[in-house]
């Protein structure tokens, strides 16, 4: 989430554009991640959640929401 919100400090965010640019199943993880977080923040704040959701993607939703 660093990355997408551009908290990364300059050197490690250079490092991680670098891996980025040669690494395609992690171009294809992020843009999934952001599709995640695109659709989790379009969602009602009190629909329920799946019982199988894993508690750590919960909590990254939660704190996306924070963010905005």
């Amino acid at each position: 989430m660093s990355y997408l919100d551009d908290e990364l400090p300059p050197g490690q965010r250079t490092e991680f554009d670098r891996h980025m640019a040669m690494c395609p199943s992690c171009v294809d993880y992020l843009k999934t991640y952001e599709k995640t977080v695109v659709l989790a923040k379009a969602c009602a704040a009190n629909d329920p959640v799946p019982d199988d959701v894993p508690e750590s993607l919960v909590q990254a939703i939660l704190e996306a929401r924070k963010r905005t």
